[in-house]
Order: structure tokens, then sequence, then C-alpha cells
């Protein structure tokens, strides 16, 4: 019996420190751990580089949408980000009046598809050098390989740099970003 405890209780430690394992491998964002078993709110909500971001997409009323079944990839803009928009703007946007043109702004930067990094460059490099991707807002982003990173270039030519790929969650994938990616209007 002393034996048999034995063994169950090693093959415990086991699965624990695997566990572990696969939840280290999620890179932290902002801080904050990133939990592939949450969905994109349950983790970004957690992240002090992406209050912007969340403050945004409640204003919107996009949370219900981003908590859904997905697959979504999230290109992720961070408060710095937010902050480089002339002065004013976060403050206009998440007004009321402006919930539309904000929907737009945010879905912008939503592919409805599970699309790691290595997918991603698997589609650059199957189209010659670049990947135009629909948002589910619309637009049009042109995805390219600069230097093994991921970069991500907008309808009016504001390139976002990936800063940290690959945050898996349980409905797709965030891409952090170090630009706010604008629809043409």
């Amino acid at each position: 019996m002393r034996r048999f405890t034995s063994t169950i209780l090693a093959g415990a430690v086991a699965l624990s420190a695997l566990a572990t394992v696969a939840y280290a491998e999620n890179p932290k964002v902002g801080g904050a751990a990133m939990f592939e078993d949450k969905n994109i709110v349950e983790n970004a909500v957690n992240s002090k580089d992406h209050t912007t971001l969340v403050a945004a997409v409640k204003a919107a009323g996009l949370v219900e949408t981003l908590q859904g079944k997905g697959p979504f990839t999230v290109f992720a803009p961070t408060n710095e980000a937010f902050d480089a928009l002339p002065k004013g703007t976060v403050e206009e946007l998440i007004k009321p009046e402006n919930k539309e043109k904000l929907t737009k702004i945010l879905t912008c930067h939503v592919i409805a598809a599970n699309a790691t990094s290595d997918v991603v460059m698997k589609m650059v490099k199957d189209d010659g050098g670049s990947h135009k991707a629909k948002t589910a807002g619309g637009c049009e982003l042109t995805l390219k390989d600069e230097g093994g990173k991921v970069t991500v270039t907008d309808e009016n030519g504001n390139t976002a740099n990936v800063t940290i790929a690959d945050v898996k969650q349980s409905n797709g994938v965030i891409h952090v970003i170090d630009k706010v990616l604008l629809p043409k209007m």
C-alpha cells in the first residue's frame, strides 16, 4: 500500500509540474500571468499595460463578443500606443455618441481566426512577403515578417510591431502591438 501511495503521489507531483510548465509557456503581459483556459477579456483585464484598451472595449460594448467562442486573433495596443494618438482622442472616442466609430476602430484589431505567429509567418511566406487579412470590422491589414517578427500595417499605412506574440487564450490568441491601427474613414 505504501508503494502504491508513493506512486500516486509521484504522479500527482509530475502532473502538477506539467500544469505549471504549460502555464509558464504563455508570456506575461503587463506584469500579469495570462492563462490559456481564460478568454481574451478575462486575461486582458489583468494587464496593467492594457487598461485603456479594456476601457475602450467596455465603452464599445464588445466585452460579450470578445468573451465568445471565437476563435479571435486580437492585435492589442498598449496604453502607450493609445497615448501616442493626438491629445484628447481616446477621451473623445469613449463618449457614448462616438460608440460606432470606437467599435469600428477596435474591431479593426480583430481577425476571426486563431492566427499564432507561426501561422501568420507561413501565410506571409506563402503570399510572397506580405499577407492581407480582413478584420471583424471590415478593415484590411497587411501582415509582414520583419526580421522574424510580425508587423501589422493598417489601411492608412501605419505600421505596428508585435512586441509580445502568441499569448494564447481559450478563444484565440493575443498579439501585443505598439501602435493603434486605424481604419480609413
